[in-house]
């Protein structure tokens, strides 16, 4: 019988891993782009020290640039890597009891993507979990950290448009994936997203994240993503993602509390619709690290969070040069829950 369980976002940390961004389109073509990119990581990173300890992976070569961005506090690890997003090559932590696991997914670039490159970042995950101590966990199920999201309680989110991924699992079926996630994160209830949003959904995007849609700030709530205005291509799958949600239940068969969480104003940039959204923040002992986007409707969304978080200090990070390259707070950290503690209290 499986005994290993993911813990809700809000239980008690020991850490938050990171990966600092080393190449590629990440950095950009240009040394104005690689310091919007370092720049806009560091901030993520030295927010969250002030809240609880963070490991920066760095490429070797990078070691005295990253040092010039971070807070003396972040420790450092060198590490190769193709790319930062810890949330989707780093390992997806569980416990049992007081043993710490590390559920190391397989990696293939979101699905293969001619983009991506994920030779060195196909390892992160087990050199994360060998220095964390943590039990490694292989699982055959190509996942990432971005796709799936849960309540602690049993009850996990996920996407058909990512786990179903023909370019990820092909041939498995909603049964296959439900056993996986029951033997690696403890989930006994999967609800299923038909999509994610629309930007996430083209080229350059995940094929449907469940971290920018969606969150469950506490058992039988739910956090959900709102673009408001019509003229936005979310503003339809908005409405039937909630239409989705209302009918399905938690683990426990609880309906859920559907909190709305309105998109900011800004509709595009450069590039066409933006995918920009509040729901993709990082849960820290004792605050919650939430984008903004110099946006009118950022000082709505953090009082929703905070709201939503009662007795965490919630701080905003602009997000804009994180979500230009392909995502936001949640995707670029990974957290490691402690196994001494299992109150689920800031």
């Amino acid at each position: 019988m499986n005994t290993w369980r993911m813990p809700a976002e809000t239980a008690p940390q020991d850490r938050i891993w990171m990966a600092f961004p080393t190449g590629g389109y990440t950095l950009g073509e240009t040394a104005a782009e690689a310091h919007a990119a370092r720049s806009a990581w560091a901030a993520v990173a030295n927010a969250v020290v002030e809240f609880e300890p963070v490991t920066m992976l760095v490429a070797p070569d990078d070691v005295a640039t990253a040092a010039r961005y971070l807070h003396p506090d972040v420790e450092v690890v060198p590490a190769a890597l193709n790319d930062a997003w810890m949330r989707d090559i780093g390992p997806t932590f569980v416990l049992d009891g007081a043993r710490l696991g590390a559920v190391d997914w397989v990696f293939n670039g979101w699905g293969g993507q001619d983009w991506a490159a994920w030779d060195k970042d196909s390892l992160v995950a087990a050199a994360v979990a060998a220095r964390s101590g943590a039990s490694h966990l292989v699982s055959p199920l190509v996942n990432e950290g971005g796709g799936i999201h849960v309540d602690g309680e049993g009850t996990v989110l996920v996407t058909e448009t990512v786990q179903l991924d023909p370019g990820r699992n092909p041939g498995l079926s909603k049964a296959d994936v439900e056993a996986e996630l029951a033997r690696t994160i403890g989930a006994s209830h999967v609800v299923w997203l038909p999509r994610g949003l629309t930007r996430d959904s083209e080229r350059f995007g995940t094929r449907g994240h469940v971290d920018i849609v969606a969150a469950i700030p506490s058992p039988g709530t739910l956090l959900v993503h709102s673009q408001q205005n019509p003229a936005h291509p979310d503003f339809d799958v908005r409405r039937d993602i909630i239409s989705h949600l209302a009918g399905t239940r938690d683990a426990a068969g609880r309906e859920w509390n559907i909190i709305e969480v309105p998109a900011p104003d800004i509709l595009r940039d450069e590039d066409g619709f933006v995918d920009y959204s509040y729901i993709n923040h990082l849960v820290v002992n004792g605050g919650i690290i939430a984008c903004t986007f110099g946006d009118p409707m950022d000082e709505k969304a953090l009082r929703i969070l905070g709201d939503a978080y009662p007795g965490r200090t919630v701080v905003g990070i602009d997000a804009r040069e994180l979500f230009a390259r392909g995502g936001g707070i949640h995707c670029i950290t990974q957290q490691q829950p402690s196994a001494s503690r299992k109150t689920g209290q800031p």
